[in-house]
């Protein structure tokens, strides 16, 4: 399969990595000769410098042969022209368009095939959504949600105080009466699936899966209660940020916004007259005394300044706010976040690439989600008659290394996986598995 990606930045080049790491033929198109240096250093594939709008470059990108076109420069423009140019002189099955704009992505034009335009992905709308949806569930880590299912994927990173630290994993589930799965670690800069005599030690981040009120009690045991958000602060009015104070006034809870910018925050005070909008430098601390912002339960940083929002949800923290939540955009500093005394990352390409990644996969897959930075991915898929999985007990099925199955959805029901298990056609499957054992087992997921 064939893939041409036109630009070559954080959202373009973390697709490329993930689709080049699961074994498909990309190139990639940047204009900017710099960028295309840098990106053919790092990855193995075709990087052509090119002006991606030419018909020229198109064909010497092999786009005849390709099944799948991805536009993802910061040109909103760009991107749907390239679509279209590409819609019109070439037959290729999939155009996907990253669209920023607001005005372009709340019109009629995202429901049909405008340009010949399969899917327009906005990375604000995306990263929004997956802030409002951790906030509703409390804000105390990083969160998964799986679809006909209460089971959620959340994340732990262990102290030297844990209750988790020294253990190993027999012993972790043996002293937790609540069902629950240790579905992997990332260590330093790898991701294990872990197996019963596998020991957890300081520094690790937990992958944990279980329903939503076992997580309560498992929480308890790791020293993390939960707490009650009523008072949230937004730091950064961009965006992103209106779109997630948008979701948050309607579900009647006390909203403060921070802006530097004054007139932003007109606007933002018409658009919201029940917020309470401030224009102030978050930078400087006076801001917490003179706002008692220590009294809030929950802050959001969502500037464009990842450091600032890293060092914002830690002082804030400081000063008696219960839980932060940080966006950063660099995946080396994602790695940092979780160590730190931040509740939640948010990362708006992870979000974007998500998006775009289960629409290419499509087939029997329902969700996909990815972690530790796209190296491993959590994924919901139906199975088929046809699939290596139906019919047979997991004892007698070769998984790929670094795989493993984390529930079964029959009939409504939440089973944990064992060897005797049978799987049927209908039922759901999650499973998790590292980026390099994606292509083989897409002959298990698509039949």
């Amino acid at each position: 399969m064939r893939i041409v990606i036109l630009g070559a930045g954080v959202v373009g080049m973390q697709i490329a990595e993930q689709l080049i790491a699961e074994g498909k033929d990309v190139v990639i198109i940047e204009k900017d000769p710099e960028r295309a240096k840098y990106v053919t250093g790092r990855l193995d594939c075709i990087v052509l410098n090119e002006e991606g709008t030419r018909i020229s470059t198109l064909r010497h990108a092999g786009i005849g042969e390709a099944s799948i076109f991805i536009s993802a420069t910061n040109s909103d423009e760009v991107n749907m022209i390239a679509c279209g140019l590409v819609a019109t002189e070439f037959d290729v099955p999939v155009k996907i368009a990253r669209v920023r704009n607001m005005d372009y992505s709340e019109t009629k034009i995202t429901g049909k095939s405008f340009l010949g335009i399969d899917l327009m992905v906005n990375s604000e709308i995306e990263t929004a959504r997956q802030i409002a949806n951790t906030i509703a569930l409390g804000a105390d880590s990083d969160v998964v949600l799986f679809a006909n299912t209460e089971l959620q994927l959340r994340n732990i990173v262990v102290g030297r105080t844990s209750f988790f630290h020294g253990k190993d994993v027999k012993d972790i589930r043996r002293r937790i009466k609540e069902p629950f799965l240790i579905a992997g670690i990332v260590r330093e800069n790898s991701f294990i699936i872990p197996t019963g005599d596998t020991v957890v030690t300081e520094g690790d981040n937990l992958y944990l899966l279980a329903t939503k009120k076992d997580f309560t009690r498992i929480f308890i045991h790791a020293g993390k209660k939960q707490e009650t958000i009523d008072r949230i602060v937004i730091v950064g009015g961009g965006r992103i940020g209106a779109l997630v104070c948008q979701y948050l006034i309607r579900t009647g809870r006390k909203i403060a916004i921070i802006e530097s910018n004054y007139e932003r925050c007109k606007v933002l005070s018409e658009k919201f007259p029940d917020a309470l909008v401030l224009n102030a430098d978050i930078s400087d601390e006076k801001i917490f005394e003179e706002e008692s912002l220590g009294s809030n339960d929950l802050i959001v940083t969502i500037t464009d300044n990842q450091e600032l929002n890293m060092l914002a949800c830690l002082y804030a923290k400081i000063m008696g706010i219960k839980r932060s939540i940080a966006l950063v955009t660099n995946s080396s500093y994602l790695a940092i976040a979780s160590r730190l005394d931040i509740d939640v990352t948010i990362s708006p390409k992870n979000s974007t690439v998500d998006a775009i990644m289960k629409f290419i996969r499509k087939g029997n897959i329902k969700q996909l989600h990815s972690i530790f930075d796209g190296k491993a991915e959590v994924i919901e898929f139906v199975v088929d008659e046809k699939s290596g999985l139906a019919g047979k007990p997991l004892k007698d099925i070769t998984f790929p290394s670094n795989s493993l199955i984390l529930s079964v959805v029959h009939g409504g029901e939440n089973i944990l996986p064992h060897g005797n298990l049978a799987i049927a056609p209908g039922d759901l499957v999650i499973l998790i598995t590292e980026k390099a054992s994606i292509s083989h087992l897409e002959s298990f997921i698509q039949g």
